[in-house]
């Protein structure tokens, strides 16, 4: 996915930019950067791979090379960025999060109209935000540039923008999908995706940032540029996969959500008299791990962790592209406890099941040393859907996720008619979708949270919070 931190202020803020950057960086794995802005250097950039060494190692110069009391920086898991535009509004850096479904259709009327071109990179393709940079280039302000290229984007675009006069403006995108929290300090402002970021950096907090909301901030104030838009869908992955544990979005925290997820996993199991001997819960590490102290909480069944992921030379989840390393890489992340596994009944708690793969490989990994049961929960329902507002769940096929190609495989498309029965455990159909996937993945028993379930745990409205991946509903 990817995260953005911006700063505008009467001092230097290379350094608050730079570790506020760096705060975000569990979010992606590809692509780092940053630009700023100073008096008498103008704008500077710059981006580096990030995908086998963290951010702060790529940029740990930067303080020497770029300096500016106005700054963004981010974390990307698509394209470049920040990019520099110069254009009718002025010259720019900008970089965004999201993805944009129709980019061929935008780009092809941009083309036509505008007669204009792009720098493609490999296959062709544009980066996303030179394509955002232009149609908001289309209008005369900023103000209904954005508005006209959210209206126009169908996916999401949170957008961060740093101008030539040194201020900044920051546009959440336009369902708020996406967080984007607004700081203060005595000496100006910060935006960031995760709030603790800024916090840890002596700001104190003052709001989110409505659905398609934009704002320009300089260290003096702010001014609304767009007024927030009615209609809420914050992601639901937030709460049980993409946050930080102690990153809080719409006021509701990560840990505590995945805690409160866990309990009411662990209450429908005991009231169903499901898998109940049991000698420890564990999480599928790392975001599974708060669910399953959730689940062991109200359980009773100590929580243990059977294997630790090794994390001194794989800090996070840098991989190889070639898919044989992958899957070694990851066999080798796995250190197993032998006294917590071998003739062990463990239930393991993961934030999510998409695709299956590493997962099997993981309870096999506990057969191989010993387990005698291993039980799975997902901390969310059946995946049955393709993400297309984020990068999350995305796949080459709908068909790939491992829920909606088990349905495919018991009766063909004529399932895909009965998808609230798959998802609902209590049915024929959703029993045999679980059971199922338990002989594909040698699980022992294998249960999903309920959308009512996870909801409940979020504790926002349903109609503010985007379940598409589980049930479809826009």
């Amino acid at each position: 996915m990817g995260g953005f931190f911006g700063a505008v202020s009467k001092r230097d803020c290379i350094l608050d930019v730079f570790f506020g950057t760096d705060y975000h960086s569990h979010l992606g794995t590809r692509r780092g950067g940053m630009a700023a802005y100073d008096s008498q250097l103008g704008l500077q950039r710059e981006i580096h791979n990030i995908e086998n060494s963290p951010f702060r190692t790529k940029f740990d110069g930067i303080l020497n090379e770029m300096k500016g009391t106005s700054a963004i920086g981010c974390i990307s898991d698509t394209d470049p960025q920040p990019l520099l535009i110069r254009s009718n509004l002025g010259t720019y850096a900008i970089c965004t999060i999201g993805i944009i479904n129709n980019a061929e259709a935008l780009l092809s009327q941009y083309l036509s109209f505008s007669g204009g071109h792009f720098d493609a990179m490999s296959g062709g393709k544009v980066n996303s935000n030179e394509l955002i940079s232009a149609l908001i280039d289309q209008k005369s302000s900023f103000a209904e540039g954005i508005r006209f290229a959210q209206d126009l984007i169908e996916g999401t675009a949170s957008i961060l923008i740093l101008k030539d006069d040194g201020h900044l403006i920051a546009a959440r995108d336009k369902l708020g999908r996406l967080p984007i929290v607004l700081e203060k300090n005595e000496d100006g402002f910060c935006v960031t995706f995760e709030d603790y970021a800024g916090e840890k950096l002596g700001y104190t907090y003052c709001r989110e940032l409505g659905p398609g909301e934009a704002v320009e901030l300089t260290p003096e104030g702010e001014t609304v540029l767009l007024a927030p838009r009615k209609k809420k869908k914050i992601c639901a992955f937030l709460w049980s996969y993409y946050g930080y544990p102690t990153s809080c979005y719409e006021g509701k925290n990560v840990e505590v959500m995945r805690y409160r997820n866990g309990h009411i996993m662990a209450k429908a199991d005991r009231e169903n008299g499901i898998a109940q001997d049991i000698d420890y819960v564990g999480g599928v590490p790392d975001s599974g791990t708060p669910h399953a102290i959730g689940y062991a909480n109200e359980s009773g069944v100590p929580f243990a962790r059977p294997f630790i992921k090794y994390t001194p030379t794989w800090p996070r989840s840098f991989m190889p592209s070639n898919q044989s390393e992958r899957n070694m890489v990851a066999k080798m992340k796995q250190i197993p406890v032998d006294e917590l596994i071998r003739d062990k009944k463990l239930l393991f708690v993961d934030d999510s099941i998409v695709r299956g793969t590493q997962l099997r490989e993981t309870v096999d990994f506990l057969y191989e040393h010993g387990a005698k049961d291993v039980h799975i929960r997902s901390a969310c329902p059946p995946i049955l859907y393709a993400c297309k507002y984020l990068n999350f769940s995305r796949s080459n096929s709908e068909n790939e996720l491992i829920a909606r190609a088990t349905i495919l495989e018991l009766e063909g498309e004529e399932g895909f008619n009965h998808l609230d029965e798959y998802m609902d455990g209590t049915t024929e159909r959703g029993r045999k979708l679980r059971q199922t996937i338990c002989e594909k993945l040698h699980f022992s028993t294998l249960e999903y949270q309920t959308l009512d379930g996870i909801l409940e745990a979020i504790d926002l409205p349903a109609c503010d919070v985007c379940t598409y991946c589980w049930n479809g509903k826009e």
